[in-house]
């Protein structure tokens, strides 16, 4: 076994991984159906690349095509996999003997468990908290509806971005094996899912309207009658319809414009 010779002095500091965060914005909007996210990713890890590598041709160039590969991570936790990959390369920069091949090995074994927690997180969880709050303004005609929906999902977003692309230089390497001996992974999909559902359900209850005009007596609605059996019985089975029509493989177009169809129907024939 070849015996590595270790550099103590650290080669990256605040500075680059602050320039990372800053490229990092920019992670996804450069996409290609051969390699999906790799430009954005190169582009992102430059700063890092540039401090360790400096104007050794060589070794930048083998650097680039190690992150030039095929990537493609969820843009809102992808600074966590930038630093982890930016102490491994300072390894690599540092340390005689270390293999350069497990950097992508830690790269692609943890491109799938983090986009796994972003999606769950942000996709399921505060996109759809977000999104309820301001759809529910937006109706009352609230201008803040629009903008309480950006602040609620970004202001996550990047404070994210920012504290992991320094957390995850600290923790390097290591990260994978000791969220996986936590469980903590586990309990923030558990967590998430929960909260998510939770939130749809709300939504459900206060954005779903179906005004059915059918009267049993002039005083009696249907509406209120299956309100007194389970309330906002009616959006429940709505939603759950539309749920069943994307299960069903049916376009949300196609979809929109069958609800357009139907309420101009029933407001023609009076059960609107």
């Amino acid at each position: 076994m070849t015996s590595n010779t270790v550099i103590t002095e650290k080669k990256i500091t605040r500075k680059e991984l602050k320039q990372v965060f800053v490229r990092s914005i920019a992670y996804n909007s450069s996409f290609n159906y051969a390699r999906q996210l790799n430009l954005g990713w190169a582009w992102s890890m430059m700063p890092v690349l540039r401090k360790l590598y400096g104007d050794d041709k060589e070794a930048m160039s083998e650097a680039l095509k190690r992150h030039l590969v095929f990537n493609n991570i969820t843009p809102f936790i992808c600074t966590l996999l930038m630093s982890i990959t930016a102490a491994l390369e300072e390894k690599n920069a540092t340390v005689d003997g270390f293999n350069a091949e497990s950097i992508n090995e830690v790269k692609v074994g943890l491109m799938g468990p983090l986009s796994a927690i972003g999606d769950s997180i942000f996709f399921g969880c505060i996109r759809v908290i977000g999104s309820s709050i301001g759809a529910s303004l937006a109706l009352q005609g609230n201008i803040l509806g629009p903008i309480l929906y950006l602040l609620i999902f970004n202001i996550p977003n990047f404070a994210a971005r920012y504290w992991l692309v320094f957390k995850g230089y600290e923790l390097g390497s290591s990260f994978l094996t000791s969220v996986q001996e936590s469980g903590i992974l586990d309990r923030i999909f558990k967590g998430a899912g929960i909260l998510g559902l939770m939130v749809i359900g709300a939504m459900v209850a206060t954005n779903v309207s179906v005004p059915l005009a059918i009267m049993f007596d002039e005083s009696t609605s249907l509406v209120a009658t299956l309100d007194t059996i389970m309330p906002n019985l009616l959006p429940l089975l709505f939603t759950g319809f539309v749920y069943w029509l994307l299960k069903k493989e049916m376009k949300p177009i196609s979809i929109i414009a069958l609800m357009i169809v139907f309420g101009l129907a029933g407001a023609f024939i009076g059960i609107f």
